[in-house]
């Protein structure tokens, strides 16, 4: 099957057709390390492998998601090596980011780091990002790696079915998901630029009253 494929659809059929199930499993657990390898490939592929009769259908499964939490945990323990004092004080020393800003942040995950870290794993770019800050707040291990095996399983069973049954026509998965992923960037750069316009007019607002103050005034 590698013959008839190139690029990275080429080296994860080749990985595959080496080692098995476990390749598709080190191909995913990659992807959580370097998101410019999109699982919207890998796993239909995969499938697809699996339609073939080339792999079993629950070994890849089962490999897919077993790679994701190997990636997922090493993205974690960057998280928890970075921590968050050291993260705070990094946060202080860019433009436009308040300290305060990290502290709502951690208070937010807090809150609600249990459904990001499982919801999280089926939204495409943040899959992988999603374990750095769960690993600078130290969600406990056990928890993390729970939430982790669950949502890697259900967005893994999705395209690896998707490619099993759409057969020859796997492909046609990734143009789907680019979708959601190109709605996912846009909805980045919007928020981006949201938080840098509102950071900047809040600078000249208070530099509105500090200006018209005595102190502020020059005295010719």
């Amino acid at each position: 099957m590698s013959s008839d494929l190139g690029g990275l659809a080429g080296w994860v059929t080749g990985l595959m057709e080496t080692l098995g199930a476990p390749g598709a499993g080190i191909a995913i657990a990659l992807e959580n390390l370097f998101p410019p390898l999109p699982s919207e490939v890998i796993l239909p592929l995969a499938g697809f492998a699996a339609a073939r009769g080339d792999l079993s259908l629950w070994a890849v499964i089962v490999w897919t998601t077993l790679g994701s939490v190997v990636g997922a945990a090493a993205l974690y323990g960057l998280g928890a090596l970075l921590g968050q004092e050291r993260l705070t004080r990094l946060a202080a020393k860019l433009p436009l980011v308040n300290p305060a800003d990290i502290e709502r942040t951690q208070a937010w995950f807090a809150r609600h780091g249990r459904k990001t870290v499982f919801f999280g794993r089926m939204i495409p770019l943040f899959r992988s990002l999603i374990s750095i800050p769960a690993g600078v707040e130290r969600m406990p291990l056990p928890v993390f790696l729970l939430l982790t095996t669950l949502g890697s399983l259900v967005w893994n069973t999705l395209f690896v079915l998707a490619g099993y049954f759409l057969g020859e026509n796997w492909a046609v998965v990734e143009g789907y998901a680019g979708v959601a992923t190109n709605a996912v960037i846009v909805l980045v750069v919007v928020a981006v630029v949201w938080f840098v316009v509102s950071r900047l007019t809040r600078r000249r607002r208070n530099r509105g009253p500090e200006a018209s103050s005595p102190r502020g005034r020059h005295v010719a």
